[in-house]
């Protein structure tokens, strides 16, 4: 006989019969809270994880300034190379400097702007995750020279210039690019359409940053040398120098390795693909001249290519006019006018004139442009001839004016002349053939040096020079994959979190939230297990 528990009187004590129902319903709860809790802590690692690798974060700013342009995406996903972007500063630096040239602006100027530059730090981002979908990678990181100097140590043997506290080093194999402290501040300015009364504020760093990548990794780089100089001494006036600078920035930023030569320096083909001789306003002498000629004839390999850009008052040139005659070319004195001009900024005269507007006369010569609606700006442009002498050249029109365009020479009592379609642009090719083979070497000759000026070129969405430009050098050399992203134009108003409001919401969203419904799951557990 089993032994009963007895209570204080001797009587038999009954237990109370054990709650299974509550104790399975106990129990199911906190096996769902602990299954939901699970859920959205994985939900939540998982979502972290492919935010390194995809874009999830949506941009809800109004001008899409957290957004890449599709035409950076599909490069970035045609990328075969790694690449290295080391930032010479922090992330934090970058919201320091938006909140200084905002205080800057608003006691300078008196105008309240919008500068965020925090915007560069999640575009890097941005470039990290889409170049995950190619065959390449981006990786991004953000170091203090002043603590970690051997990074600077480390390119500096790739690099001649000086690399400085806040750059953007963009590199890859052995070949690097540089964005230097102030064109990272350049990055954002005001846009060429801004008055003294009305700033408006535009990006451009996806460009610079854009082309940088695709320089570093380009497999075939054109080599090509400036002719800037002569003994030492430049060949242009000081005031052509932003015109010479911007188109050299242009080439750069687009995978040509440009270098600044003298007349006297050597232009061998084995070290250049092209050279450029951009508005001397003195004369060569016939050796310099006979270098020209025997760079483009390559020892009769041909397969060169030379650029011309007249200055717009040089005269008495005459061996540089003997020299584009061989190539059936002549540079009128006479400038294009029009009935229809436009208004163009010229930076390097500081000042905005008027401009013809060119159409393209040969398409293959161009290649293809994203945006045909643009207007193609050519201020103060040198008619150009095309003559009609006995040579093995064949030269063709590549830009002309509308046919509402006339003539006239720069003195202020000359007759204009009849109206029609004037050259603005005029290539020149020599070719030869072995067997099957055709090697060809090319002279373009551009009338408008103010063509190549920094505030039409970086215009992007108001002016087609830059694409044409770049479709005419590229078409020339054979060179594949040059782009042009246009200019972003920063909207005052905006709902976009800053990084730092990014990452507190990343905590909220990752950590709190999950935490709180694991407390209030077990308030309610211990509650229901107390009734």
């Amino acid at each position: 006989m089993s032994k009963k528990e007895l209570n204080e009187s001797g009587a038999v004590k009954e237990k109370k019969p054990k709650n299974f129902k509550k104790l399975k319903f106990g129990s199911m709860s906190l096996i769902v809270m602990v299954l939901v809790i699970a859920i959205v802590v994985v939900i939540n690692l998982m979502c972290s994880i492919l935010s390194e690798r995809y874009p999830l974060k949506l941009d809800l700013t109004p001008d899409k300034r957290y957004e890449l342009s599709d035409d950076s995406i599909q490069a970035l996903k045609n990328l075969d190379k790694d690449v290295e972007i080391t930032v010479t500063s922090t992330k934090d630096t970058f919201a320091s400097m938006g909140a200084y040239f905002k205080q800057m602006y608003a006691s300078y100027y008196g105008v309240n702007v919008d500068m965020p530059y925090e915007m560069i730090p999640e575009l890097l981002d941005k470039y990290s995750m889409y170049a995950e979908e190619g065959k390449g990678k981006i990786t991004v990181k953000y170091v203090d020279i002043n603590k970690d100097p051997d990074i600077v140590t480390r390119y500096s043997k790739y690099y001649n210039g000086e690399i400085k506290e806040g750059s953007i080093i963009v590199f890859s194999g052995e070949r690097i690019k540089v964005i230097g402290n102030d064109e990272v501040i350049s990055m954002i300015s005001p846009s060429q359409t801004s008055t003294q009364n009305n700033i408006n504020m535009a990006f451009v760093g996806e460009s610079t940053i854009t082309s940088a990548i695709m320089s570093v990794t380009d497999a075939n780089p054109i080599s090509v040398g400036f002719i800037t100089s002569m003994n030492k001494n430049a060949i242009y006036e000081s005031s052509y120098a932003g015109v010479v600078k911007s188109f050299e920035d242009l080439l750069s930023k687009n995978g040509y390795d440009c270098t600044e030569i003298d007349t006297t320096d050597d232009m061998s083909p084995d070290d250049y693909d092209m050279i450029v001789l951009p508005v001397p306003n003195v004369d060569f002498s016939a050796d310099v001249i006979g270098k020209m000629g025997d760079f483009l004839y390559n020892d009769g390999k041909y397969g060169k290519n030379m650029i011309y850009i007249p200055h717009l008052n040089s005269s008495n040139l005459t061996n540089i006019d003997e020299f584009l005659a061989d190539w059936k070319i002549q540079v009128d004195s006479s400038i294009i006018l029009d009935e229809n001009m436009i208004q163009a900024p010229i930076q390097s005269l500081g000042v905005v004139d008027a401009a013809v507007m060119l159409n393209v006369a040969d398409s293959d010569s161009v290649g293809t442009l994203a945006n045909n609606s643009l207007p193609i700006a050519a201020p103060y442009n040198r008619n150009i001839t095309i003559l009609s002498k006995n040579s093995e050249s064949v030269a063709t029109v590549v830009l002309k004016s509308q046919n509402t365009a006339y003539l006239q020479e720069m003195s202020a009592d000359s007759t204009k002349s009849d109206k029609g379609e004037y050259n603005a642009a005029v290539i020149s090719k020599k070719e030869t053939a072995s067997g099957m083979d055709t090697f060809r070497s090319n002279l373009l000759v551009l009338g408008s040096s103010f063509m190549v000026d920094s505030g039409l070129i970086s215009n992007t969405s108001t002016y087609n020079n830059s694409a044409v430009i770049l479709g005419m050098v590229n078409t020339m050399t054979g060179k594949e994959g040059g782009i042009v992203i246009s200019e972003k134009a920063l909207q005052q108003a905006t709902i976009a979190p800053t990084t730092g409001e990014a990452n507190v919401i990343k905590i909220v969203v990752i950590y709190v939230i999950p935490l709180i419904i694991a407390a209030a799951g077990i308030i309610v557990l211990l509650r229901r297990r107390n009734k």
